[in-house]
């Protein structure tokens, strides 16, 4: 792409720019984490392309969740593995009700910056910059916690390295055993009807791997781990800048295994070979899967040039304020050779909206002839706030809008490839509804989150249920939704 080069989009208008008051130590930040080493590899980048590939072609299914917004303190063990678990436990679900292979994608190791709808907030009188995320600035409602510090992005850094580094060693000592299911556990899940579905298909899981034991199809190590990607919204092009490499010699270059720079597969799968090589090109190494934001996809913006010299597959967020042309001139400069699957189109049009919007969204991209994979995000369009001034959402408008989104793509002879979701493994009072049939009043038990509402466990592991039970009907008739 001879007219991009990672720092293009410095020429264009950026929206949600930080501006520091300390540029000397921003140019320091900067030319530190030029000299770190990437935080994945291009091969792991590639073998998530051609996943996401087989996802667009609806030969398999992604499910991408995690926090809203990434805190430092969440780098800990206690918390890197209730995300993993819970991703776990509802792949296992999907993939028993979509008979399909699932595509693990964590908001995790990098999901720091958050877009804003105000740069700035009033606190008790004091207005002061609004909290942007753990490498911008900080949560503490004063003036100068709120203060940019550019040393933080170095510490997102770290912390994403950390995050990564106790992740790949969990899942490679056998954290995501199929031979032991249960060993993950439920948590907090108490809900009677959620616990026995689940340890239904747990039960149906281990039959056969019992199965495959005594005929001696038990040999590969596949099965006892799993590969997990990670992903974060691309909001702060300096970060991302900074962290992109151009990979100039593919490594089938070299004869036998792979160097070491290139040996690691996706998240606990086994080492690749130079046969399975990676082309050339800009590769963000920041995380394997980065995407757009509805507030930063303007087609003459700084994010849109950023991402469209990016080697990585991409997501975008669409909303009810994208036309169908737009959609599709979108489509046309982020991915002008229609690499299908290269692009996840996000959709978070809210439960009351849905219906009007995505039907014309789907038959313009379908005329278009682009092929990407379409995912719900039912989280964003759904957000309220409650008397009392507490943000939240309902379960029920959740459940509706993933509902709506599966029947629309069906009827429209397209499908969906996936969910986006904001969930934690912690056992939270953030969304109103679900099994636990929590209240609004029942919010401040343990509201965590330092932005938006995410899922519990319970509730995310319903929402699973339901693409599980979708998908089986379809296989197996109606009788499939006891489960």
């Amino acid at each position: 792409m001879a007219d991009w080069n990672p720092t293009s989009w410095m020429s264009k208008p950026i929206k949600q720019e930080v501006v520091y008051e300390d540029t000397e130590g921003v140019q320091t930040a900067l030319a530190k984490l030029q000299q770190l080493p990437p935080l994945v590899t291009p091969q792991e980048i590639v073998n998530l392309k051609k996943s996401l590939r087989n996802v667009a072609l609806g030969k398999a299914f992604v499910l991408q969740g995690g926090d809203c917004a990434e805190l430092f303190d969440y780098c800990n063990q206690e918390m890197i593995e209730a995300k993993v678990k819970l991703l776990l436990q509802m792949s296992l679900v999907l993939i028993w009700g979509a008979n399909k292979p699932v595509v693990r994608i964590a908001r995790i190791a990098g999901q720091f910056a958050k877009p804003r709808s105000s740069p700035m907030e009033t606190v008790d009188g004091v207005t002061m910059p609004s909290f942007r995320g753990d490498n911008i600035n900080g949560f503490a409602a004063n003036p100068v916690c709120r203060k940019p510090d550019p040393s933080r992005l170095v510490s997102a850094y770290f912390h994403s390295a950390a995050t990564l580094n106790y992740l790949r060693a969990s899942l490679s000592s056998g954290l995501a055993d199929l031979h032991s299911p249960l060993d993950w556990g439920l948590g907090h899940v108490i809900t009677p009807s959620v616990k026995e579905k689940y340890e239904r298909i747990v039960n149906r899981v281990t039959d056969s791997l019992r199965f495959m034991r005594t005929v001696g199809l038990d040999t590969d190590r596949g099965i006892e781990t799993v590969d997990i990607y990670t992903s974060h919204e691309g909001l702060l092009l300096e970060y991302e800048q900074s962290l992109t490499r151009l990979l100039k010699h593919p490594p089938n270059a070299f004869s036998g295994p792979e160097p070491a720079a290139y040996s690691g597969s996706p998240l606990g799968a086994t080492t690749t070979t130079a046969s399975s090589s990676h082309p050339k090109g800009y590769y963000a190494t920041s995380a394997h899967f980065l995407w757009i934001g509805d507030r930063t996809r303007q087609l003459d913006g700084a994010h849109v040039e950023f991402f469209r010299g990016l080697a990585n597959p991409i997501g975008i967020k669409i909303g009810p304020s994208m036309s169908p042309d737009e959609l599709v001139n979108l489509l046309n400069v982020v991915n002008p050779t229609k690499e299908i699957g290269k692009v996840t189109l996000i959709s978070r049009y809210g439960a009351s909206k849905i219906a009007q919007h995505l039907p014309a969204h789907i038959a313009a991209v379908q005329q278009s002839g682009h092929i990407p994979v379409w995912q719900c995000d039912p989280m964003h369009g759904n957000t309220q706030t409650t008397p009392s001034g507490v943000k939240t959402r309902h379960f029920s408008d959740i459940l509706s809008e993933l509902r709506q989104a599966l029947e629309i793509h069906r009827a429209a002879g397209s499908f969906l490839g996936g969910m986006h979701l904001e969930l934690t493994g912690e056992a939270v009072t953030e969304c109103v509804g679900g099994a636990g049939g929590l209240t609004e009043d029942g919010l401040s038990e343990r509201y965590t989150t330092f932005c938006d509402p995410r899922l519990n466990e319970k509730q995310a592991l319903e929402l699973a249920f339901l693409v599980a039970g979708f998908y089986r009907e379809g296989l197996d008739g109606p009788e499939s939704n006891a489960m």
